[in-house]
């Protein structure tokens, strides 16, 4: 392994890599592609003179804010801050700047006029930076200490994180419940174990897979880590309106929870199903029954069969034609078959898997078995033998 690598950390939890060079040097640097709730920043270099003073300083995981700096430095994206808090001062790293933050303050209904800011002290210098990655260092050990003195006092939580402050005075420790806890005796053991001022705060099954994060059955980042940041309930009757197999195991996501994606298309079904007719009965035909076997909900396409118990022989017809059918049957009108000649219909995919076989590039010419050449009676091929591969030659006369 490269020694490069060897003193190289990346801690996605805070979005950055640590370093440390030949001298000893600290070195911290933001990088982008592990920062958790990230928002692209597709006006870069665009200046914006009312939110020149506005950034957002994100720390572990999920947790980020909008500060405004009165430190007179010029600070940019990227660069490690030093910012107030509740008690002390905390260090986190700035994501974005310019236009991009009053987009932000919009979405949270965050006013500029009306609400206070935390405010930048100035950049991380190499002593806070030291500070801050011993408190780090503490994290893990700290949360599971944590999770044994719960389980001693009998507790029904589940501590799922724990978060040093920058100066390493402070300590946020992420649990879930289901009920209300009684934290007093907790907090002052907390405080006597540990000393430091503790700060407790309740999340949910879907906040802790976002802290946590990793990746979903689709293969992609979890959209909780990702770009969520607002929850939205979700049931049973999304899924349902999709035609979803309502199987626990396939709708669930890492939190347990039903997954957040079954609410992105719900919408487009619902519309979609208010142009589809509720077929209760079959239809009736001059040749017999159909009966509905399945609906495209989103082509708005169903499909019938005369044999219940089949799906060999499929009828497709549009949701528009299946209400004209519906009206007819009832008013004693019968249509004369499904059984028509089908229209020409362009494929819509073609796959070139399977299309030729797979021994096309073995070779299929027989070998043919090679005469051995006769021989003479002296036991070598005489002058007049023909060769193989050899046309035979005229022989003149000398008369």
């Amino acid at each position: 392994m490269d020694t490069d690598n060897e003193i190289k950390k990346f801690d996605c939890s805070r979005g950055c890599t640590v370093e440390r060079d030949d001298e000893g040097s600290l070195h911290c640097t933001y990088r982008q592609g592990c920062c958790k709730l990230e928002v692209y920043d597709w006006l870069p270099g665009v200046a914006q003179e009312q939110y020149k003073d506005y950034f957002e300083v994100r720390f572990k995981n999920t947790r980020k804010g909008i500060y405004v700096n009165k430190s007179g430095q010029t600070i940019k994206t990227g660069d490690m801050v030093i910012v107030e808090a509740a008690n002390g001062h905390d260090l986190g790293i700035v994501t974005l700047e310019g236009p991009m933050v009053a987009r932000q303050m919009s979405c949270k209904k965050i006013s500029p006029e009306t609400s206070e800011f935390k405010r930048i002290y100035r950049k991380a210098k190499m002593f806070d930076l030291e500070k801050w990655q011993e408190s780090i260092a503490r994290e893990h050990e700290t949360m599971i200490r944590a999770r044994q003195i719960a389980e001693e006092l009998g507790l029904e939580m589940k501590i799922g994180d724990v978060e040093f402050q920058g100066d390493g005075t402070k300590a946020i420790f992420y649990y879930i419940a289901d009920g209300r806890v009684d934290f007093r005796q907790l907090i002052k053991v907390f405080a006597d174990e540990f000393r430091i001022r503790i700060e407790m705060k309740q999340i949910g099954a879907r906040q802790e897979a976002g802290l946590i994060g990793g990746l979903g059955v689709c293969g992609r980042e979890l959209c909780c880590s990702n770009y969520i940041s607002a929850f939205q309930s979700i049931s049973t009757t999304a899924a349902r309106c999709q035609d979803l197999s309502l199987n626990p195991q396939k709708l669930a996501g890492q939190c347990g929870k039903l997954k957040c994606c079954l609410n992105y298309e719900t919408a487009s079904y619902i519309d979609a199903q208010s142009r589809i007719p509720k077929v209760t009965a079959p239809l009736e035909f001059q040749d017999g029954q159909a009966f509905l076997m399945k609906t495209d909900i989103l082509r708005e396409t169903m499909y019938f069969s005369y044999d219940p118990n089949s799906l060999a022989n499929l009828f497709a017809l549009p949701a528009a034609d299946v209400k004209e059918i519906m009206r007819m049957n009832r008013n004693g009108e019968k249509p004369e078959s499904l059984k028509t000649e089908p229209d020409a219909v362009a494929t819509e995919f073609v796959s070139a898997v399977g299309d030729d076989s797979i021994t096309r590039f073995d070779d299929t010419r027989k070998k043919k078995k090679r005469r051995p050449a006769r021989q003479g009676k002296g036991g070598g091929s005489g002058n007049g033998r023909q060769q193989r591969g050899q046309k035979p030659q005229k022989q003149e006369s000398n008369s």
